[in-house]
């Protein structure tokens, strides 16, 4: 295992096969989007995930503008499959303000957690509700109030909720760079010693998506593996 804060090498990753192959998967999708609710809504979310692989594939690439627009498409379509998703679908809102931040894009990060809060995430029992709207009030710089939800996380089983990821969400809105930087190095740990990813993309997604709210805090870990890009923190 790659240590994290080294970057190593990652052999035999074809990043363009990995795009390619998502970008096909993107436009074969979105030239087959039902109208039925159901279907439809199910089929946004595919689609969103081809978006999403095929942005970070080109983020690997360091293609950065290739993989904002994937990014882009990846945030739309998952807000687009909210409206008749099934009640407590949070996910969607995880996928899209995350696809903002791996876009490198703030302002629209912002708008999408705007968004994302407004439909109450964290009124319910769901960690994955109570995470996305810490994520969205980290995003808005919302710090006292992400502090106010993230105890929740902190007080869930390892097997709802990871608690790596947990620990590093609290220690940004706390400001805590120590307790940071060894959360968010266990966080990329997890994802070293996983074999299944988003996508079948070998990224650490959540570790950039972490480093790039900390860059803005001055927290940043400077984190390196084969699974990060060559900067992970997005200004």
């Amino acid at each position: 295992m790659i240590r994290p804060g080294e970057r190593g090498t990652l052999p035999s990753v074809d990043w363009e096969e990995h795009a390619a192959r998502e970008e096909e998967r993107y436009a074969d999708g979105t030239a087959r989007i039902p109208s039925e609710p159901d279907a439809r809504q199910k089929q946004l979310v595919r689609v969103a995930m081809a978006a999403t692989g095929a942005g970070l594939a080109r983020l690997m690439q360091g293609r950065r503008a290739e993989a904002a627009g994937w990014l882009a498409r990846s945030a739309e379509r998952f807000r687009e499959s909210f409206a008749d998703a099934p009640p407590g679908s949070w996910g969607r809102l995880i996928g899209a303000v995350k696809a903002r931040v791996l876009a490198g894009d703030w302002e629209g990060a912002q708008t999408d957690a705007r968004w994302a809060l407004a439909q109450a995430p964290a009124d319910g029992e769901s960690p994955i509700g109570r995470y996305s709207a810490v994520l969205a009030h980290l995003v808005l710089g919302e710090d006292a109030e992400a502090r106010g939800l993230v105890e929740g996380l902190l007080n869930e089983a390892e097997s709802a909720f990871p608690r790596p990821v947990a620990e590093a969400l609290a220690a940004l809105a706390h400001a805590d760079a120590d307790v940071y930087g060894e959360a968010s190095g266990r966080v990329l740990a997890s994802f070293e010693e996983r074999d299944a990813y988003l996508e079948d993309i070998p990224v650490a997604d959540t570790v950039v998506v972490l480093e790039a709210l900390a860059a803005r805090r001055g927290l940043a870990a400077g984190l390196r593996s084969p699974l990060l890009p060559e900067s992970s923190g997005a200004g």
